[in-house]
């Protein structure tokens, strides 16, 4: 597993990268959101642990930059608790967050966790390769969305979310079922980061995002995907 660590903070990056190691991860790292997102582009990374606040391009337009190519997992480490902070991470395409300080161990663990729910949803994948409601196509062995035939580019817990509900049209789930059944139970985020993966997949999939056909609200419960497609 190669996990790519960017934080302008050398020390921080320094024990973190030798932490990692220790456990078996092969670690690259660097100091800026201009260079991570060139080393993005050209190394094959399993994870991406990204600073939020650094020089040349912070994390925030880093993490956009690295999404309009990349699914790789991202999880952001932020200085700022406020949960406005957060659903901006998730807005931009990060997969989980950590705040400053952390415990070594909570950091290991999130790692952990984030890398076995992406190989999961990998291996889960080939039991279906081609998922087709109306006019949406996910390719889940190459976890390639399509609308009408036209590649759109989704995060990973965005393709995660709909394959969910496109496997289960219909079926309504409330946002802190979606949290464990996505995000996985160890997950400790604000339950509304469900309302902006879902507006997102609007935006992406929906011909009209305001009037969506296929993700759907039902009022004070959750979110279904329409079976009438």
């Amino acid at each position: 597993m190669r996990i790519l660590v960017v934080d302008d903070e050398k020390v921080l990056v320094k024990g973190i990268k030798f932490n990692l190691e220790a456990e078996g991860y092969e670690v690259d790292a660097c100091y800026d959101g201009e260079t991570a997102v060139e080393m993005a582009k050209s190394g094959d990374y399993d994870l991406i642990l990204l600073d939020l606040m650094m020089p040349k391009l912070d994390g925030l337009e880093a993490c956009a930059k690295i999404r309009e190519s990349s699914t790789v997992p991202i999880i952001m480490l932020t200085a700022r608790s406020e949960d406005t902070d957060k659903l901006l991470g998730f807005e931009y395409g990060a997969d989980d967050y950590i705040t400053k300080p952390f415990n070594v161990l909570e950091l290991k663990a999130r790692v952990r966790a984030l890398l076995r729910r992406s190989a999961t949803k990998s291996s889960a994948s080939s039991e279906e390769e081609l998922l087709t409601r109306g006019s949406i196509t996910l390719d889940t062995s190459r976890r390639i969305a399509l609308k009408t035939g036209e590649p759109v580019d989704l995060t990973a817990k965005e393709f995660s979310l709909a394959e969910l509900l496109m496997r289960n049209p219909g079926k309504v789930y409330g946002r802190e079922k979606l949290l464990d059944l996505v995000w996985g139970l160890d997950y400790q985020g604000d339950a509304r980061t469900v309302d902006v993966h879902i507006r997102r997949l609007r935006e992406k999939l929906e011909s009209d995002p305001a009037a969506p056909v296929y993700f759907n609200t039902k009022w004070g419960v959750g979110y279904f995907f329409s079976e009438k497609t």
